[in-house]
């Protein structure tokens, strides 16, 4: 059997790829040197997120840019998480989206690609540094918070069903679990 090795694709490459219409018309994020196809997002997936962001904005004012389903910058990855909570003023993505550095906590909602977003994408990460990662389960009505990134882990995992958060760089803001995974 013959062996094949698969190109990896910079960042840069997948800049140029978009600016010349390559990916136009195709749903897909840049991951580890690899373009992938992103799941299509039903409908409930999309209100929760909307509902979502409305909520978080609503507590943390000016506090933050909360950006909905845009990419980020990694050094080998473009990925789109659902919600992304970035350090203020917005005029810094102006010219780029936002690095690490810039990133307070990212979040998912995963119905369909549950598996990749706990295993996947919070290895991804965890390996950049990204101080806080949630997760919302949307077929389970559960909250994976992920703290404390190590090497391509992260080394604090709690799960809630209800109750508050307060996220590691607003400790002061209330965040009550069942805005985010629920309808009430």
């Amino acid at each position: 059997m013959t062996t094949y090795t698969l190109i990896k694709w910079t960042v840069e490459d997948y800049h140029r790829m978009i600016e010349t219409g390559i990916l136009d018309n195709r749903h897909v994020e840049l991951i580890a040197g690899e373009i992938i196809e992103m799941s299509p997002e039903v409908t409930f997936h999309r209100f929760l997120n909307h509902r979502g962001v409305k909520y978080l904005r609503s507590i943390l004012g000016n506090e933050a840019e909360i950006m909905e389903a845009h990419p980020i910058t990694l050094l080998d990855s473009e990925p789109e998480p659902d919600v992304t909570i970035v350090r203020t003023p917005d005029t810094l993505y102006l010219n780029r989206h936002p690095y690490p550095k810039d990133i307070y906590w990212l979040i998912e909602i995963a119905g369909s690609t549950l598996n990749k977003d706990l295993i996947d994408k919070k290895s991804l990460y965890a390996k950049f540094n990204i101080p806080e990662y949630w997760v919302i389960d949307i077929n389970n009505k559960m909250l994976y918070v992920f703290q404390n990134p190590q090497a391509n882990d992260y080394k604090i995992t709690k799960t809630y069903q209800e109750g508050i958060i307060y996220p590691l760089a607003f400790p002061k803001a209330e965040i009550d679990v069942k805005k985010l995974i629920d309808l009430e």
